[in-house]
């Protein structure tokens, strides 16, 4: 079996990516719902 889920992270281009969607008003709801699930799995600098 695969370990994914837990240990998955989205690079630095992928979330400023999903953030653009994000910010864009003309995104769907299907995009934003994705790039919302993308930033959550971006690492947190400290």
């Amino acid at each position: 079996m695969s370990n994914k889920g837990k240990n998955e992270t989205t690079s630095k281009k992928a979330a400023t990516a999903a953030s653009k969607v994000l910010s864009n008003p003309n995104s769907s709801k299907a995009a934003k719902t994705a790039a919302a699930s993308a930033l959550t799995q971006r690492v947190k600098r400290k």
